[in-house]
């Protein structure tokens, strides 16, 4: 069981911490005596201990903070690779806890037992995470399912912990360069998070995306067990297929046709919908070998506004069609682009287009 009380989440957070600041604070103090040249030979390694660390410590409290660090792994334009690369583990399954434990919580919210709920509830965990476990079961009327459960007592600890975490990253130095991409960035995931820990809301993301892909051939969105489901619950019908490590062994027209059809599936979601699955962990797609996929984990869904699609339409047209001023114009306007800052190397915009144009006609693309 991850340490659930706050003293105890707080001393592991400030052990982690200390460790980190004072690592690097040897390292400014070399640099300050004129030791450059050492500092940026040790800097590498310095960095691959601190992510070790942090690894470490978030995947023993897991809750927000271990989620955080999932997060912040795919954030490899702020952190060092050396910190992002052990960050990247924390995406794989975390150790289960005691089904007694998962039994209880489900009690909580539904008002009865499991093998009272469902015709069959299988006590091994189908998948464990950051902030809750899943495990398969079937209803009283034959359907197969998965129950998603919280960890008693994730939600109590997401202020504290995130609040711990960010002096951490901060007290490192590592987000001295750019501190306001920093900023923005941790507000964000800080807002997500806090939606993920709402499973009705992750609920209304399921019946939003599952009604906006309803006639997609190509992908298998799962259905809400609403009789099923609480805050701190979710039952959803079962949706199977193979994971990204098994799916590298499909032929390669199969892998290019799901490659295209992810792609679609973004810009589709962005400009039709108004709302994106915007959870990219690998361990949240199941592959099947006639090139359809499922999608896992509602729990991160971003809404975007008028004034963003726009924003966004202007970018990816601007790249399309080699305009490179209007991509320019929607970057700032979708504020992902300082108003201010250098400008951009062409080539950049061209990376997009060279990506992007084979999969999209010009008849069809972000109106």
């Amino acid at each position: 069981m991850p340490p659930r009380g706050k003293i105890s989440r707080w001393f592991k957070l400030m052990g982690m911490t200390t460790s980190v600041a004072t690592r690097y604070t040897g390292l400014r103090i070399l640099n300050a005596l004129g030791f450059s040249e050492r500092v940026r030979k040790r800097l590498p390694l310095t960095n691959a201990k601190v992510g070790a660390r942090i690894a470490r410590t978030l995947g023993e409290l897991k809750g927000p903070v271990m989620k955080m660090g999932q997060m912040a792994s795919l954030s490899t334009d702020i952190l060092p690779k050396e910190i992002a690369e052990p960050l990247a583990a924390l995406r794989k399954d975390a150790p289960p806890v005691p089904y007694e434990t998962i039994a209880a919580q489900i009690e909580s919210e539904l008002g009865s037992p499991p093998e009272d709920l469902f015709h069959h509830f299988d006590p091994t965990p189908y998948a464990a995470a950051s902030i809750g476990q899943v495990h398969r079961a079937v209803t009283d009327d034959g359907r197969d399912v998965v129950v998603k459960v919280q960890y008693p007592g994730v939600d109590k600890s997401v202020r504290a912990d995130l609040s711990h975490m960010r002096f951490a990253l901060k007290a490192s130095g590592m987000t001295r360069e750019r501190p306001e991409a920093f900023e923005r960035i941790f507000q964000e995931l800080t807002a997500r998070l806090e939606e993920e820990l709402d499973y009705t809301h992750e609920a209304d993301n399921v019946r939003l995306l599952g009604a906006f892909h309803r006639e997609d051939p190509y992908v298998s969105v799962p259905t809400v067990v609403g009789e099923r489901s609480a805050q701190r619950v979710l039952t959803l019908s079962f949706e199977g297929g193979e994971t990204i490590e098994t799916a590298q062994g499909f032929p390669q027209e199969v892998r290019d046709r799901i490659g295209e059809r992810l792609m679609r599936l973004v810009f589709s979601q962005i400009f039709g919908c108004g709302a994106l699955h915007a959870d990219p962990n690998p361990a949240n797609f199941a592959f099947r070998p006639d090139g359809t996929f499922a999608l896992y984990d509602f729990g991160a869904v971003k809404r975007f506004t008028d004034e963003e699609r726009r924003g966004m339409s202007e970018v990816m047209r601007g790249a399309i069609y080699e305009d490179y001023g209007a991509a320019e114009r929607g970057m700032i306007a979708i504020g992902a682009r300082d108003r201010d800052g250098p400008p951009v190397d062409p080539l950049v915009y061209k990376t997009w287009r060279d990506l992007i144009a084979p999969v999209f006609d010009r008849e069809r693309v972000f109106r």
